[in-house]
């Protein structure tokens, strides 16, 4: 490639995946951005991020990125492979129950149901981190968190449904409970994050 050229355009089935990552309705809880990329992972990527909000105090973020190998890579069963990352605060009692684990990850299941995101291939992990505070640190309260991992592969090149449940995931990560389906989420300005903060 000599300087000046341009690359060439991204592929129109992975363009079109990319644009429907960017949800136009979302719940006022939560405050989403466009991310960079990991660059190694697939030819193509997108990735967006989240944090929730309850007044001023983030209760959970993640990210959620998109890859696309038009040859597909091994695990995937398509060209499409969606990663999925979301941490939250969570009460000490609620990360000791052995159940936290099964439950953490039949919210991201159940969320991809509800919203009819067709998948195949889901695997994932989930993490529960403790924090104590040890010298100059020693007063700091103990923290614990919940960490979920996963990755899936999209049954189709729209991936609204799939943004709509890893926002539902978060939300529940972060206690707030999913919208009664004949509840619409607000409208939302993509160029103004703090307008679809909850005050």
């Amino acid at each position: 490639m000599t300087l000046g050229d341009q690359p060439p355009p991204p592929p129109a089935a992975f363009a079109r995946a990319a644009e429907s990552l960017r949800l136009t309705e979302v719940r006022p809880e939560i405050e989403l951005e466009d991310l960079p990329a990991p660059q190694r992972l697939a030819p193509y990527s997108a990735a967006i991020g989240a944090s929730v909000y309850r007044d001023d105090d983030e209760l959970a973020v993640g990210r959620l990125i998109l890859l696309y190998d038009p040859e597909g890579q091994r695990g995937w069963e398509g060209p499409f492979r969606l990663v999925a990352y979301v941490r939250a605060d969570m009460e000490p009692e609620i990360t000791s129950d052995p159940l936290l684990g099964p439950v953490a990850w039949s919210w991201l299941t159940e969320a991809l149901e509800a919203h009819q995101a067709d998948y195949s291939a889901a695997g994932g992990t989930v993490t529960r981190a403790v924090s104590e505070g040890f010298g100059n640190k020693a007063d700091d309260p103990v923290t614990t968190e919940l960490e979920l991992r996963a990755s899936w592969s999209p049954a189709q090149e729209d991936m609204s449904g799939h943004v709509a449940a890893w926002c539902d995931l978060m939300c529940l990560a972060a206690g707030i409970p999913p919208l009664p389906p004949d509840v619409a989420a607000l409208p939302r300005r993509r160029d103004d994050p703090e307008s679809d903060r909850t005050k």
